[in-house]
C-alpha cells in the first residue's frame, strides 16, 4: 500500500496484528497503526460510495451477473474518472469472497491469469491492483463526479418502478434488477447522466401508470 500511495486500510474481524506483521510491514507500520477495524462486513462498507469486489472466479453466463467481471486493465482506466470513496474488497486467503459479499458490491474485477492456475495469493493480488491503479494515475484524465449511494438507490428504485409499470415477468424480475445494477456500475454514471436517466425512467413509468388508469 505504501509503495503505491495508499493509506486507508479497513480490516473486517481480523486476527491479531502481531509483531510479525509489523516486522513484515517495515517502514509502513503506520498503516497498520491507523487501520480501521470493523466487527462486520456491513459496518465496514457503510460509507463507501463505490465498492469493488476482487475475485478470480467468474462465469461466462450473462445471466449470472454477480460473477461477471471487468478485467483489471479496463478497471484501472475507468476508475481514474471517478471521485468519491472507492473501496477495493479483498477476500480471505483460502476462500476469497462469499457470494453475498460480491452481491453487495457495485463491480467485480478480475486479474487476467493463465487458465491452468488463475487464483493468485492475496498479497500478490493486492500488489497488482494497487500498482495498476498507481500506474494509470500517472496520466490523469479529467475527473467527473459519480453518483453517490443515495442516488444509486434512487436510480435502482426508479428502474424497479418501471419494471412494475410494464408488468415485467416475475420470473425474470430479480435477474433483470441485478443486470441493471451491474450495467450502471460498469458505466460509472456521472451526476449529469444520473439526472438524465432518472428523468427518462420516471417519465416512462408515470405515463404507463396513467394509461393503466
Amino acid at each position: 500500500m505504501m509503495n503505491f500511495g495508499f493509506t486507508d486500510l479497513y480490516l473486517v474481524n481480523p486476527g491479531e496484528i502481531t509483531d510479525e506483521a509489523y516486522m513484515r510491514a517495515v517502514h509502513a507500520a503506520n498503516i497498520l497503526d491507523q487501520a480501521l477495524i470493523f466487527s462486520t462486513f456491513d459496518k465496514a462498507i457503510k460509507d463507501i460510495d463505490f465498492l469493488v469486489a476482487t475475485s478470480a472466479k467468474e462465469t461466462l453466463s450473462e445471466k449470472k451477473h454477480n460473477r461477471s467481471p471487468v478485467y483489471l486493465p479496463e478497471f484501472t482506466q475507468q476508475i481514474q474518472q471517478v471521485e468519491g470513496t472507492i473501496g477495493l474488497l479483498f477476500g480471505r486467503e483460502d476462500n476469497g469472497l462469499f457470494n453475498e459479499e460480491i452481491a453487495a458490491c457495485d463491480l467485480m474485477v478480475k486479474i487476467p491469469a493463465h487458465e491452468e492456475y488463475e487464483t493468485l495469493n492475496l498479497s500478490h493480488s493486492v500488489g497488482l491492483f494497487l500498482y495498476s491503479i498507481f500506474l494509470d494515475n500517472t496520466i490523469i484524465p479529467q475527473k467527473r463526479t459519480p453518483i453517490d449511494n443515495v442516488e444509486k438507490t434512487h436510480l435502482y428504485d426508479a428502474f424497479e418502478s418501471l419494471l412494475t409499470a410494464i408488468n415485467y415477468p416475475s420470473h425474470k424480475y430479480e435477474k433483470t434488477l441485478v443486470m441493471f445494477k451491474r450495467l450502471m456500475s460498469r458505466s460509472m454514471p456521472s451526476k449529469w447522466e444520473y439526472h438524465t436517466l432518472m428523468g427518462v425512467i420516471n417519465t416512462a413509468a408515470k405515463r404507463l401508470q396513467q394509461r393503466k388508469k
